[in-house]
């Protein structure tokens, strides 16, 4: 599935601009890759475990941003990134993107045919009253605007790498039309990436031990040639065969394909209990199957866990009849979840509503395919995420809150506002899910 320039960098300093970035999940991928990055996060929660984690972030609205400060950015930027948010297109979540599917593809040719924005955004808020479904369309508005930015002299980003649940594919498909068909520049100039297929991967092929499925959107400028999308490293998990897929060397030639992994394999460790958890365990789903919610299902820590969602602090882990465990949890608990999540076991969670956190979060390893694929780069070993994270000291998480927010104490003029924010907590129950429509914000 590589391409066959993928150990052929051709950037000589890739940055990534990592649009809703959330608590880090492309952030500690591009960590992985040597690569520096810049997120714009809405969410003061998620910014406030990406200061404790050490990372570049902007605390502000990406669409804000492009309005009004896109000049501010880093000239040096290459690489486009991110995955805006999905609950709309979610089969988790209400369904207004989906139900307008249509609508947006329009929008999305209308955006590259030179509509204006105004015209547009007037048009979306009119949609469905959702005002998410709207933002599947800013990569390309920033794609778009980054040929008209004067701190950019006209420089396109070399590279674009997307990210959404499989309900969003047709859009992507969309998207690579007019990619491919390029994009108005400066003075009639026509700017034109090449695509990869856009395919729905399975996260556990790539050794996240959970089952997810994401669609994903790889180009790059037409110069550099068409992307590969990432081989998988591990084996599909099948629900309706749970069994271990393995193969035998042959002739001393290794397997093609490394097992999946199990939550037993990579819950051993946590940074509050040294231990791990003990096997064996089940962990029973937070939703219903075959139309009733009360149909729960179970994996044994033997198998993947189920999608980690932002409902995950809620996930029941049943003690095995054969063995009591008195001193493990009857609940996941957020550094377990991020486990499943493949972030280092101590990455430093922060702030309120962690477990939505960790559920909106793309896998760090999944991820780090992902951009290896996209920039040509070689993979780092997957132990590095089993190590420590380092995180950043008061002083330097003062400093990443100033250059984010405008004040190293807390928010400046420059973002979201606070009403607008969840209430961080530094209560036991800053970490639980929210309920009602907070807690639909399941599948990112």
């Amino acid at each position: 599935m590589t391409s066959p320039d993928a150990v052929a960098p051709f950037l000589h300093d890739p940055y990534i601009l990592d649009l809703f970035a959330g608590p880090g999940g492309l952030d500690v991928a591009a960590h992985l890759l040597g690569v520096p990055s810049l997120g714009i996060e809405w969410d003061r929660n998620a910014c406030e475990t990406r200061y404790a984690a050490g990372l570049p972030t902007w605390h502000a609205d990406v669409s804000v941003v492009r309005r009004e400060r896109f000049d501010e950015l880093p000239k040096e930027l290459t690489v486009l990134a991110g995955g805006p948010p999905c609950q709309t297109y979610s089969v988790a979540g209400n369904g207004a993107g989906r139900k307008a599917l249509a609508e947006v593809k329009g929008f999305i040719r209308e955006l590259v045919e030179g509509v204006d924005d105004a015209v547009i955004d007037k048009q979306l808020a009119e949609l469905n009253g959702d005002p998410r479904t709207a933002l599947v369309l800013e990569p390309l508005r920033y794609a778009i605007k980054a040929l008209d930015c004067p701190n950019r002299e006209g420089r396109p980003f070399d590279v674009i790498v997307l990210e959404q649940v499989p309900g969003v594919k047709a859009l992507w498909d969309v998207y690579k039309e007019v990619l491919e068909a390029g994009l108005p520049g400066k003075d009639g100039r026509v700017v034109r990436y090449r695509v990869a297929e856009v395919t729905t991967l399975h996260t556990e092929a790539y050794g996240v031990p959970q089952t997810r499925r994401r669609t994903i959107l790889m180009a790059r400028l037409a110069e550099h040639g068409v992307p590969g999308l990432p081989a998988p490293t591990h084996h599909t998990y099948k629900p309706h065969h749970p069994e271990q897929q393995t193969e035998l060397p042959m002739d001393g030639v290794p397997p093609l394909l490394s097992p999946w992994v199990s939550m037993g394999e990579v819950l051993k460790r946590t940074a509050e209990r040294p231990r791990g958890r003990e096997t064996p365990f089940e962990i029973v789903s937070n939703y219903g199957s075959g139309g009733d919610p009360k149909n729960r299902g179970i994996r044994t820590d033997k198998q993947p866990a189920f999608t980690v969602t932002g409902k995950v602090s809620r996930n029941a882990v049943w003690r095995s009849k054969a063995k009591e465990i008195e001193h493990d949890p009857p609940r996941l608990t957020i550094a377990e979840a991020g486990i499943l999540q493949t972030f280092p076991p101590d990455y430093p969670w922060s702030g309120g509503d962690q477990s939505q956190q960790v559920g909106n979060a793309v896998p760090p390893l999944f991820g780090m395919y992902v951009l290896a694929a996209a920039l040509a780069l070689p993979s780092a070993p997957e132990e590095r995420l089993r190590e420590g994270w380092p995180g950043a000291t008061d002083e330097e998480r003062a400093t990443l809150r100033k250059e984010g927010c405008g004040d190293p104490a807390g928010c400046g003029p420059e973002c979201p506002k606070p009403e607008a924010q969840p209430t961080a907590s530094a209560s036991a129950d800053s970490s639980r899910p929210r309920t009602g429509a907070s807690a639909k914000r399941s599948e990112k």
